[in-house]
């Protein structure tokens, strides 16, 4: 289970060094993708084999379903860490994720999230403010 917040940054090449603890879990090879909120999604392959079976399943009559997966899958690459712990975040999920030069590494449960730094920021702020609310609405035992 991926947990935890990391900040990094980006070397003049665009490599950034992946946190120790979740290089741990998610191996030497894995899969970045265009998330949801402006994100990066990393996926170690045997969860990336479980969503890939997943949106094989959705309805391609749907044009929603269609979309969703052009756009998950065309931004997909898989990365493998160089010997000082490196990975290469392609430009096109750079210039996605707003990625200049921070970037912060969010372990998310099943997989890592990337974001801009100042992007984080900005989500942590506007979330803490709902986060209450959303639990009561979502969370249905104690924590």
């Amino acid at each position: 289970m991926f947990t935890g917040e990391f900040q990094h940054a980006l070397d003049d090449k665009g490599r950034v060094i992946v946190p120790a603890r979740l290089r741990e879990e998610l191996g030497d090879r894995f899969v970045i993708t265009r998330g949801l909120d402006q994100c990066l999604f990393i996926y170690p392959p045997s969860e990336w084999a479980r969503i890939e079976q997943k949106l094989k399943e959705l309805p391609f009559t749907r044009s929603d379903a269609r979309a969703f997966t052009r756009l998950f899958f065309s931004g997909a690459a898989e990365l493998e860490v160089d010997k000082q712990g490196r990975i290469l975040i392609p430009q096109n999920l750079r210039e996605y994720a707003g990625i200049e030069k921070e970037v912060m590494f969010i372990g998310v449960s099943s997989r890592v999230e990337v974001w801009s730094e100042k992007a984080w920021r900005k989500y942590c702020s506007e979330a803490n403010q709902r986060f209450e609310e959303v639990a009561e609405k979502l969370v249905d035992f104690e924590l």
